[in-house]
């Protein structure tokens, strides 16, 4: 397996439980990394054969600049989500930090891992 990795994604959105943080926009920052096979691309050099990392970040920059969660375990599904069917990724790992959430600490958040299985139900 091969990882294709976005690291410190920053992007703007309304997240929170609190009143006040519902009226504002928040940071929060994202690593991801994304499984695939790149042999094809390798041998190719070709973009059409590969996960184009640039066209997962518009689309999550696109979908989490939107939205408007309370929970960052919420938000964290919904890019896993995201990357795993539109992208045809068969694992992801979602690293999400809202910075600036709790003081004295550089970042409070979640990870997750989720498989294609994860969303086949669905």
């Amino acid at each position: 397996m091969d990882i294709i990795y976005l690291k410190e994604l920053n992007i703007d959105t309304v997240i929170g439980i609190y009143d006040w943080e519902r009226r504002i926009t928040q940071t929060v920052c994202f690593d991801i990394e994304m499984a695939t096979d790149i042999r094809k691309a390798a041998a190719s050099d070709a973009i059409e054969d590969t996960l184009d990392y640039k066209s997962v970040a518009k689309r999550l920059i696109q979908f989490v600049g939107e939205s408007s969660f309370q929970l960052v375990e919420t938000l964290a599904e919904r890019v896993a989500e995201i990357v795993i069917t539109e992208f045809n990724v068969p694992w992801v790992k979602v690293t999400l930090n809202k910075k600036g959430a709790v003081r004295h600490s550089a970042g409070v958040g979640i990870i997750i891992e989720r498989s294609a299985d994860d969303f086949e139900a669905r």
